[in-house]
């Protein structure tokens, strides 16, 4: 198969080229600079369409960093490089004649919002903030793709288990020295699934002709906040007894990250994922730092 992927240079994107490398498939590098490499393609501001003949499924990771405050001004590149990016890959693919067949989409578990315990499947409706109206127009921006025919599947992803970067590699060195601590009361769901697994999904989804739709890429097993600060330090022999209030989660990362990722709830399952035959190498968060730590610490 060849496939072209944007967001390769990001920790998701550069993990799935390695993947489908070693698999046998070819690779196309969908990139918002002038190509400097034979399996490079141009695709923004404007899609090289010409270069896209012959490419079998498109893979679109693009989506700016979460991570810092949220002033007006990253809200609207947060909106822009999901939304934007998404509408103007997938109508150039929609116009093709003969193109790829398959779009693969990136969204997130923040499509739910904050939901407390609730467990929440692909048949869920999007929840209430920025983040799930960011989500919600995201996916909606893939139409034109699939009422052209295309097989247009939304990987809802959940928060990536890497020592490479994500969430882990941010608090590991906190948690190593013996600093680590719950955000908040602990109780809100975290949904995670390791880079491994995720990067296996995806290539499932590839090959899964029966996956249209939201597809939810977490692991079956979610955690509270506190599981997870738990999990972590009893997998480094560290102790864990510090909290970071809520306030003081706001007063160093935002209201906006604070509220709609660090202290949301969200308790999502895969269900398409495990009813089309896939199975999670770490399925338990505790297996998938052992499998990510055990050389390293």
């Amino acid at each position: 198969m060849k496939v072209a992927v944007t967001g390769t240079s990001g920790l998701l994107g550069g993990a799935l080229v390695r993947g489908l490398l070693a698999d046998g498939h070819q690779v196309v590098r969908l990139v918002r600079r002038r190509p400097e490499a034979d399996d490079e393609v141009l695709w923004y501001p404007e899609v090289d369409v010409e270069a896209l003949y012959g490419v079998d499924a498109v893979v679109h990771l693009v989506g700016e960093t979460l991570a810092g405050r949220w002033t007006e001004h990253q809200r609207e590149a947060i909106r822009e490089s999901r939304i934007v990016g998404t509408r103007l890959l997938a109508s150039a693919l929609a116009g093709m004649s003969d193109g790829p067949r398959v779009l693969l989409c990136a969204s997130a578990t923040g499509f739910y919002g904050d939901r407390g315990a609730t467990e929440l499947t692909e048949q869920s409706p999007p929840g209430q903030g920025f983040l799930p109206e960011v989500y919600r127009a995201t996916e909606a921006a893939a139409a034109p793709a699939e009422r052209a025919g295309m097989r247009v599947a939304q990987l809802r992803f959940g928060v990536l288990q890497s020592l490479a970067g994500g969430g882990l590699a941010i608090v590991l060195p906190m948690f190593r020295r013996g600093m680590g601590m719950r955000a908040g009361r602990g109780s809100q769901w975290v949904s995670w699934i390791a880079l491994s697994d995720a990067v296996r999904a995806v290539s499932h989804v590839l090959a899964a002709e029966s996956l249209a739709g939201p597809v939810n890429v977490v692991a079956p097993n979610p955690v509270t906040n506190r599981e997870y600060a738990d999990t972590l330090a009893r997998v480094l022999s560290r102790p864990r007894f510090l909290a970071m209030p809520a306030r003081l989660v706001r007063r160093f990362f935002g209201a906006g990250l604070a509220d709609e990722v660090l202290l949301a709830s969200t308790r999502v399952l895969p269900e398409r994922l495990l009813a089309s035959g896939f199975r999670f190498e770490h399925p338990r968060l505790e297996g998938a730092l052992q499998n990510l730590l055990l050389t390293v610490t």
